[in-house]
């Protein structure tokens, strides 16, 4: 068994991306995650922890980090408002709940609604 030939695989030793599946492992590379229509987000008000002022929360989105980032840069720009994206959340500043709702229902994502008091 001196000639012994290696298997045609990745050529990668170790590493330290935890989130690292090698080429044909994992999806077939559609990085789409769950189409706009099937998604179920939902629209809060919040005020815990902002000094008193509110904040429109959308939450349940599925799909990768860059998907919700430029989600949350569309909202923000239609809403004419600042906010974030962190722990898999968009928050827009203020008292948005109906611009976001009717944006993201123009979007697709039928599944959406306004959740919480």
């Amino acid at each position: 068994m001196k000639n012994k030939k290696r298997s045609s695989g990745s050529a990668f030793v170790y590493s330290t991306d935890p989130d690292f599946k090698p080429y044909g492992e994992g999806d077939d590379g559609d990085q789409d995650g769950v189409s706009p229509d099937k998604q179920k987000l939902r629209i809060w008000l919040e005020t815990k922890q902002r000094g008193g002022k509110a904040a429109t929360v959308i939450t349940g989105f599925a799909g990768n980090e860059d998907e919700l980032k430029e989600l949350g840069k569309q909202l923000k720009n239609y809403c004419g408002t600042g906010g974030s994206v962190k722990d898999g959340e968009i928050i827009i500043q203020g008292d948005q709940r109906d611009k976001v709702l009717k944006c993201l229902l123009d979007k697709g994502y039928t599944q959406s609604k306004k959740a919480g008091g």
